[in-house]
């Protein structure tokens, strides 16, 4: 007996191998994104009390209708938008279950998705196991910016979706106003579904600005927005997010998710509806990260490794161009085991393993953390 594999190209994630290696040497892990720093405890708090209250039971399947709704106030708050809590926004277990089940919903075998690279790693497995061709775009090194002409040579009648992610992970890049004009007039009379992936949407700085679809009333009427509670309180093991739609959209992609995970945990739904009312936490959050970028950058300033431009994420980029002839993948080992610190190789989030040399490292950490990371590699590098 075997299984004729759906994904045979797909083996363990980078993050899994990096995160294990990190352990295996007692690395300080700045690979995989997520903070070493406690979350509100009153976002824990409010959790436990919605337990001791009863909320312990299934969720409604779209989600509960009070976080619902207080997620559509934001909406409006955040971006103009009126958005039908009931019909538009799902509540989901994280951001990438978002993703694929938007896929999921749209895309048949033969159906081309334009995906820009590097990307996210989920991306393209999701699109090839619903039968989907990826059609690949480079981001424009070093900056990561969209080539818009390329886009459209490689728009074809077989073209069913594209796909977003801004700010960008793994390279911190940020879409502009323009962008979102550029690709609005792209696929203006066409078929072409937009799948926005906005899950750092508060975690942007530099002065830029968020250009969320949802400011686009021309855009969201073809998107699917996914979002993730994880990466705004700090709580990413919680695997709580939600989708933003259309309503004709929300109906096909509710239909995948009642037959998946169904509905999410109650008692964390029940909290979030509460403290959404306040805004200072999502509205303060690009300053904090923004504190903490800096502060890693002063503390890498001794190294040879040159920060990329970076203005969103929880990622800085480092290029060690004209250091070393190692890949990104060597360099990223060598770093784990010999100055006991963990990067992601950015080579991995491109399907033919494009190598610019270049590093990411993510600096949602205490300061403490950093400091340490940065000194073991000043070290290493002999500053």
């Amino acid at each position: 007996m075997y299984i004729n594999s759906k994904l045979p190209a797909v083996g363990t994630t980078i993050f899994t191998v990096m995160s294990a290696l990190s352990t295996q040497h007692k690395a300080i892990n700045l690979g995989q994104g997520f903070p070493d720093y406690s979350m509100d405890a009153e976002l824990t708090d409010l959790v436990a009390k919605a337990m001791r209250d009863g909320h312990n039971q299934y969720a409604p399947m779209p989600g509960y209708l009070p976080l619902q709704q207080a997620i559509a106030d934001k909406v409006k708050k955040c971006y103009g938008t009126d958005i039908n809590a009931g019909k538009q926004v799902t509540i989901t277990p994280g951001g990438t279950y978002a993703l694929y089940s938007a896929i999921t919903a749209v895309i048949r075998p033969g159906d081309e998705v334009i995906v820009f690279e590097p990307a996210y790693d989920s991306y393209i497995p999701n699109i090839e196991i619903n039968g989907g061709v990826p059609v690949r775009i480079r981001l424009q090194y070093p900056d990561y910016s969209i080539n818009w002409q390329e886009v459209r040579e490689k728009i074809t009648p077989r073209t069913r979706m594209i796909m977003i992610n801004s700010p960008h992970n793994p390279t911190g890049s940020v879409l502009s106003a323009q962008d979102m004009l550029e690709l609005q007039e792209i696929v203006r009379d066409t078929q072409i579904i937009i799948v926005s992936d906005e899950v750092y949407e508060h975690l942007i700085f530099g002065g830029k600005e968020h250009q969320s679809v949802l400011r686009y009333p021309e855009l969201l009427q073809r998107s699917f927005v996914s979002f993730s509670f994880g990466k705004v309180y700090n709580c990413t093991g919680w695997k709580l997010g939600y989708s933003i739609s259309p309503e004709a959209f929300t109906t096909e992609f509710r239909k995948v998710h009642q037959f998946n995970c169904f509905s999410c945990h109650l008692p964390m739904q029940v909290a979030l509806a509460e403290y959404l009312q306040k805004e200072e936490p999502y509205l303060r959050l690009g300053q904090q990260l923004e504190q903490k970028q800096q502060y890693f950058q002063q503390m890498m300033a001794s190294t040879p490794l040159k920060p990329l431009p970076t203005f969103g994420s929880y990622f800085q980029l480092y290029s060690y161009a004209g250091l070393t002839d190692e890949t990104e993948a060597e360099l990223a080992v060598r770093l784990t085991k010999e100055a006991g610190v963990a990067s992601i190789p950015v080579s991995a989030f491109y399907s033919d393993g494009t190598d610019n040399k270049v590093l990411r490292f993510c600096f949602a950490k205490r300061e403490e953390t950093l400091r340490e990371a940065a000194e073991r590699l000043v070290r290493f590098f002999g500053g």
